[in-house]
């Protein structure tokens, strides 16, 4: 079995210079882009994904074996496999993603990377501590069965992190229209980090931008719109613990108080804010409600000029 090393564990140094880079040129530019106390919640989160990567990358790397044992072709280290391998672990991305929007479960372990209201470098590092739990592994693993060796899997997810480091910053304005319409960018991610309702759930890209463009969830950066950061509902703490655990406790109190199974199973799986009663707001119903003052401000629009 080939091993190679982790870009990740090499990137870390870069990871941490070009924060400390960032926060100096904020701090002549716009010292709100950073707040001392959330970053250190950044860092500290980043830290403890980092141990509890470790902790479980026996079981990810063994089920990872096992289903490559079992392949479907044989495909091997061939130059051709790189980028191939590349670009559909960055669709398996795009998928776990979007599910990780769309499905409470394992919402409950992404929100902890979308729980800063500050956007800049030290948010990548705001990552989760309970992936495993959440079994986000899971959307890597046709890769294995397909064929392709685990070292060139796990190498291509580590470059895909690294890349999604730059992304996580206001410094850069837009790229030039090329490098837009292909690769995700720090005004694609802004959209994708946003709140507001126009933004939410868009944009949910790792490298290329274009799985958003083929599969409908692309939305533009607008100047005239400012992303607002952070989560529908405020975190509201810098609190380590609360911060990595919020969305499970609230899951759980869901399920426990909620009647019959089927509802229950839907505290689960339906969209974060889903509700049995109807009486939260989710992505879909925030947008609506959106949508409609918009049209009806159209509408009144069109009356003042007839």
């Amino acid at each position: 079995m080939v091993e190679l090393p982790d870009p990740v564990n090499i990137a870390v140094p870069g990871f941490i210079a070009l924060v400390l880079v960032e926060m100096l040129v904020a701090r002549r530019c716009d010292r709100t882009r950073y707040n001392v106390r959330d970053t250190m919640t950044s860092l500290g989160l980043g830290l403890g994904s980092t141990i509890a990567a470790i902790l479980c990358a026996g079981a990810v790397g063994a089920s990872a074996v096992w289903l490559w044992n079992h392949r479907l072709l044989d495909i091997g280290y061939g130059w051709w496999a790189w980028p191939l391998c590349f670009v559909l672990d960055d669709l398996a991305y795009y998928v776990f993603h979007r599910s990780a929007h769309r499905v409470r479960w394992f919402w409950a372990s992404h929100v902890i990377h979308h729980s800063s209201q500050h956007y800049n470098l030290s948010t990548a590092l705001r990552q989760t501590w309970t992936g495993f739990i959440s079994l986000s592994f899971v959307f890597r693993l046709p890769l294995f069965l397909i064929g392709f060796p685990p070292a060139m899997v796990f190498f291509c997810a580590g470059l895909n992190l690294i890349y999604q480091f730059w992304i996580h910053t206001e410094m850069i304005g837009r790229m030039p229209r090329w490098f837009e319409a292909v690769m995700n960018t720090p005004s694609h991610h802004r959209v994708h980090h946003a709140t507001n309702p126009r933004y939410l759930d868009r944009n949910y890209a790792g490298v290329f931008i274009i799985w958003d463009r083929m599969f409908g969830t692309y939305a533009p950066e607008l100047d005239e719109e400012r992303p607002r950061y952070g989560i529908v509902k405020q975190l509201g703490s810098f609190n380590l613990l609360w911060a990595a655990f919020h969305e499970w406790i609230g899951m759980a109190r869901d399920v426990w108080r909620a009647p019959g199974i089927r509802n229950k199973i839907g505290y689960l799986v339906a969209p974060p804010g889903w509700s049995h009663d109807g009486s939260r707001d989710s992505s879909e119903t925030i947008r609506a409600r959106w949508q409609a003052r918009q049209e009806r401000g159209q509408d009144a629009v069109i009356t003042d000029h007839g």
